[in-house]
């Protein structure tokens, strides 16, 4: 089945809303860090776009250098214009370095793969994996995305996310929960989670991948708009429920604390205090 054209529906209206602008920045999106390269079929297959469009958007990008081709015909690929963009955007998450040492720390302990997620429109991405050094741990890429209400790291942000927040997200349709409940109810939910133990796990009805078990932590820095999140997790046998509640789940949320005051917010959590903020 083709995926619907990677633009927001709700702002077809908006005479602010650049249609091109839009869809050119869903062919940047449909490149994964796996990928050798893709074909203007492939990126119409990514993005539900017109092959016909898809051909002009990938010359216009790789006219600006945000794509390159090294040969005619040849598959593209990220250009060194968007590799530069990459790197002042990663300035916002210079976070990241201090946290290098403490995750992979805490992989280490806990035997379990480590993750920083953030929100990207209706899904969470994973955007950094510390593995453990002396244990085998579940595979999972940077790019990949997991569904919001199907994940712990999409738990702990919604739990996270303040009023005009979570309005946001909505704007952008994340699929509604496995159980037929609703995006606010397991928001709700979430931040009872983060109030009572600091720390949220996904109900197994729930989750995405019924054998993978996982915890997360909302983390927040002032030069980001919105929550973001660390996460332990393992196959069910190596982190079954007791194990997060003992264990990771706590070390994970005293870890994401220490980062949390070395960055500067000593002693103030990642999300609000009321379930009704």
């Amino acid at each position: 089945m083709t995926p619907a054209p990677d633009t927001r529906p709700d702002y077809e209206d908006d005479r602010n809303f650049a249609t091109a602008l839009a869809r050119g920045l869903s062919v940047l999106r449909a490149f994964r860090t796996d990928d050798d390269g893709l074909s203007n079929a492939q990126i119409a297959e990514r993005t539900g776009l017109p092959k016909s469009t898809v051909s002009r958007l990938t010359y216009t990008l790789g006219c600006l250098g945000y794509l390159t081709q090294p040969q005619r015909n040849d598959r593209y690929r990220p250009g060194p214009t968007l590799l530069a963009m990459g790197h002042v955007a990663a300035a916002s998450l210079a976070f990241l370095d201090s946290a290098q040492g403490m995750m992979q720390a805490l992989a280490d302990q806990t035997g379990t793969l480590v993750l920083f997620a953030v929100r990207d429109r209706d899904k969470v991405a994973l955007m950094r994996t510390w593995r453990p050094q002396r244990a085998a741990s579940i595979w999972l890429e940077v790019g990949h995305r997991l569904p919001i209400a199907g994940s712990s790291s999409g738990l702990a942000l919604l739990g996270a996310t303040t009023r005009e927040e979570f309005a946001g997200l909505l704007a952008d349709h994340p699929e509604p929960p496995l159980d037929g409940g609703t995006l606010e109810d397991l928001r709700l939910e979430a931040r009872g989670q983060l109030i009572a133990k600091g720390y949220t796990v996904v109900r197994l009805g729930l989750r995405y991948s019924s054998n993978i078990s996982a915890v997360s932590v909302p983390f927040r820095s002032a030069r980001l708009a919105g929550p973001v999140m660390f996460s332990c997790g393992a196959l069910d046998d190596v982190l079954p429920d007791d194990r997060i509640h003992a264990h990771v789940g706590p070390v994970l949320r005293e870890t994401v604390a220490r980062l949390q005051r070395l960055v500067g917010a000593d002693g103030v959590p990642a999300w609000p205090g009321s379930p009704n903020d």
